[in-house]
């Protein structure tokens, strides 16, 4: 009996799947070099074509604020349940968030 993996990418295989239209591209440049500042909302939208600064799966589809930078990637602050967590991601895998938060 083969021991189940436990991966940092597992059970991902529908979540960072692209679709059929997408596959093999990679995002605008404008997107890659995108700058964000301290307070903005963004969501966090992973891209599994960039391994690099990639967020863990549970983060994924969720809203942060940008809370400072560290080299070329960004501290965000999450919410997840009842605490606030600080990770660290890179410009691929941020979105600008276009809804509007509830305080």
């Amino acid at each position: 009996m083969v021991k189940h993996s436990k991966g940092y990418r597992t059970r991902t295989r529908k979540l960072l799947k692209k679709n059929i239209k997408e596959k093999g591209s990679i995002p605008p440049l404008s997107k890659i070099m995108k700058k964000y500042t301290e307070g903005e909302y963004v969501s966090i939208k992973i891209n599994p074509s960039f391994h690099y600064g990639m967020p863990h799966r549970r983060y994924h589809g969720k809203v942060g604020v940008i809370a400072g930078k560290r080299g070329r990637a960004y501290e965000v602050k999450v919410n997840l349940g009842d605490k606030e967590k600080l990770i660290i991601v890179r410009p691929e895998h941020l979105e600008t968030f276009k809804g509007v938060m509830k305080n």
